[in-house]
């Protein structure tokens, strides 16, 4: 079906008759951030504001003020700090990232930005992950297992969702700072947030350049986001979102055959418009119209230039409705989807892809200390074809709601590239009639809650088994793609965040994965069978603020640069320090140093990472 002539004249028509905006209003910073701050309500499990005390998905947050005390500044950073979602750096800063969220592929792992997607099978994150950096009002949810149900395609191992919150007068602040330290690194930042007549707002601009430490490594990059909510009356907000990145990455290629001459250029830009209609308490109605652009360059001096450019236009309408005492709550709505990708490299891609959305998820409270969540979605593409998914879970408290037991059961899907299913070139022809790749996954947990809200620690087990994955065979005259392949990926997760003393929390993780290719029974490359991730903080009072981070990774397989065949790869562990004092109520100095002990090491074979980097900081508060 063609939906390109409908979408904006359906957006137009929603946005001027169902408004909408997602905004919550956020507990306001102190003034300097404090290891005492959690966050305990989540929107990406549901897509509404839930509590994470009676959620059954299991998903992590952390917040802008989390972020600024623990010194993370890019995605990758964040990222590589949450149980079950190990990352993975070709180098240095700027280079592609990738993520295996519960083992899962980068490309099986939903990226949203502020409400919409930012990938899918044809348009990837992994330069966007491994240089843009946070902004100061950004808050990223990461819900684990599979969330197609209420997000759509690629979200097999889960959903990671990075928004601008709304500016409350609470939460005014104006901030500015800047940071210097090794491999030549130099960059600086302002971010305002605040509420004024009505008005809230929310702006970050971050500037970054660094050499890294291999020769042709620069990179230097600039974020910005922005968002603005306005009170029409009690009953409607309308606003916008805005972010933009650029990055410059001079590509080394591996040790084993270094390219002095390669560069690379990430454009992305997303936005959204929204609006919101609250009838009553019980009945919100959602529209939000959004657009990405994207635009990739790699160039060679004496190889061809290969561009890649992709545009989507979203439209969704969200619709929540409290019912039956408040022990019911739906949410249901559709999305449309319009998605453009022209790339001149190999498979030489122009094609347009249409997508028309529907999907229901209700939230069940039948008696005190009992949640039921169930949901349905079916999505229609005009390229492969259509895809029904669901989940069901479940979360009881007891022992005066100290303890949690929690399940859950879903299915997800990736859909097949244009590559897949249309590219021509070099002995290769795609598969028109290719399957997207399917997944069913569970998982069962618990969870302890310590008294007077001091911490949480929780153990889950889980298990994702995915089918029909899409592979190469160039057994023919012709190579082609076929749905051929299946993988299963289990495991447990053990997560403690607890405040051990007034002025000291500490956060521990453990990831115990196996991640095999049932096909070829062999283990999916760079997954640790073992990765640790632990931090702990201090607060000393009168400004000072110490923490030291760890993460330790355990025996993974990697494929050998020179001879492509796997081996199993170094283990690995690293050190972070990171220290703040606060000079004054408005100046606070920052130091942190990041591979502390020199470990060399490569997170995929022949891309040296970092070594010991020291950086040194000043934020200005007005």
């Amino acid at each position: 079906m063609t939906k390109q002539l409908w979408l904006p004249k359906l957006a137009a028509s929603l946005l001027a008759f169902a408004p909408l905006s997602y905004a919550q209003t956020q507990k306001a910073p102190s003034e300097e951030p404090q290891p005492t701050q959690l966050s305990p309500y989540v929107t990406v499990a549901t897509r509404a504001p839930h509590s994470q005390r009676t959620l059954a998905t299991v998903v992590d947050v952390i917040t802008p003020e989390e972020a600024q005390r623990r010194q993370l500044t890019t995605f990758g950073d964040v990222i590589g700090q949450v149980v079950g979602s190990p990352t993975v750096a070709t180098g240095g800063i700027g280079g592609v990232n990738s993520v295996f969220l519960r083992g899962a592929n980068s490309n099986q792992t939903l990226f949203l930005v502020d409400g919409i997607r930012m990938n899918d099978p044809n348009t990837d994150y992994n330069a966007f992950l491994g240089g843009a950096a946070i902004g100061g009002g950004d808050t990223i949810e990461i819900a684990r297992g599979p969330q197609s149900t209420l997000y759509g395609a690629d979200a097999i191992g889960g959903v990671i969702s990075l928004r601008a919150e709304r500016g409350t007068a609470a939460q005014s602040v104006s901030r500015a700072g800047l940071e210097a330290g090794t491999f030549k690194s130099v960059g600086g930042y302002f971010h305002s947030q605040g509420e004024s007549a009505g008005v809230g707002y929310n702006f970050s601009v971050r500037g970054t350049h660094t050499d890294n430490e291999r020769e042709n490594n620069d990179f230097n990059s600039v974020n910005l986001s922005g968002r603005v909510d306005i009170d029409v009356d009690p009953s409607i907000t309308v606003g916008a979102t805005v972010r933009w990145f650029n990055g410059d990455f001079e590509s080394p290629g591996d040790r084993f055959a270094p390219t002095l001459d390669e560069e690379n250029n990430e454009q992305n830009f997303l936005g959204t418009l929204f609006s919101e209609f609250r009838s009553s308490e019980r009945f919100t109605s959602r529209v939000t119209l959004g657009g990405q652009s994207r635009r990739f360059v790699a160039e060679q001096a004496g190889a061809t230039t290969n561009v890649t450019k992709s545009r989507r236009l979203v439209l969704d309408w969200q619709n929540i409705y409290l019912a039956c005492c408040d022990t019911l709550k739906i949410t249901a709505g559709v999305t449309g989807e319009n998605l453009h990708v022209k790339n001149s490299g190999f498979g030489n891609i122009n094609k347009h892809q249409d997508l028309l959305a529907f999907y229901i998820n209700q939230e069940f409270h039948p008696v005190e200390n009992f949640y039921l969540t169930g949901g349905l979605r079916h999505d229609d593409y005009d390229t492969f074809g259509e895809k029904t998914t669901g989940r069901v879970s479940s979360a009881v408290l007891f022992a005066q709601k100290t303890i949690k037991l929690r399940a859950s059961y879903g299915s997800g899907f990736r859909a097949p590239s244009f590559l897949d299913l249309y590219g021509v070139g070099f002995g290769y022809q795609g598969n028109p009639n290719l399957k997207p790749e399917s997944s069913r996954g569970w998982d069962a947990g618990v969870d302890y809650y310590l008294p007077s809200d001091r911490g949480v620690i929780g153990v889950t087990w889980f298990e994702n088994r995915i089918t029909d994955l899409i592979a190469f065979d160039f057994s023919g005259s012709f190579g082609t793609t076929y749905n051929i392949e299946r993988a299963r990926t289990r495991g447990v997760e053990v997560k403690g965040d607890v405040m051990l003393a007034e002025r000291t929390r500490g956060q521990l993780g453990y990831t115990y994965l196996d991640a095999q290719n049932r096909s070829q029974e062999a283990r999916l490359l760079r997954r640790p069978r073992h990765a640790v991730t632990a931090d702990l903080g201090q607060d000393f009072g009168n400004g000072l603020n110490v923490g030291v981070g760890v993460r330790w990774i355990v025996d993974r397989q990697d494929i050998d640069g020179q001879t492509f065949a796997p081996f199993n790869a170094e283990d690995f562990t690293t050190l972070r320090v990171y220290v703040s004092y606060a000079v004054t109520e408005q100046l606070t100095l920052r130091l942190r140093v990041e591979n502390a002990l020199d470990e060399r090491y490569e997170e995929v074979h022949g891309y040296p990472s970092l070594g010991t980097g020291t950086f040194f900081g000043a934020d200005w508060k007005f």
